[in-house]
């Protein structure tokens, strides 16, 4: 059995925490400063990239699959790694 290697992109890490604290790809954009199209480019990327789909959308906003459940606490892990990397040469 071999393992598939993936390439995640912080962005997109980022943005799929930003989606999941403010439950709407608008809210997020606005949060990043960012349009609501590259959100959902990056969280369309993210999910092609991971092989499963994060967020039901829905007319009030978006919701975490249980995917989206389970990727979160490590998206979080990664985010925070990414800190602690960068401050560590500051």
């Amino acid at each position: 059995m071999r393992l598939q290697s993936v390439g995640v992109d912080l962005d997109a890490v980022r943005t799929f925490t930003a989606v999941a604290a403010a439950g709407q790809f608008q809210e997020a954009a606005a949060d990043l400063s960012v349009t609501q199209q590259a959100v959902s480019k990056r969280i369309a990327a993210l999910e092609k990239e991971l092989g499963v789909r994060l967020f039901t959308r829905t007319a009030r906003g978006a919701r975490l699959t249980i995917d989206g459940q389970a990727f979160l606490p490590h998206a979080r892990e990664l985010l925070q790694a990414q800190e602690r990397a960068v401050a560590s040469v500051r």
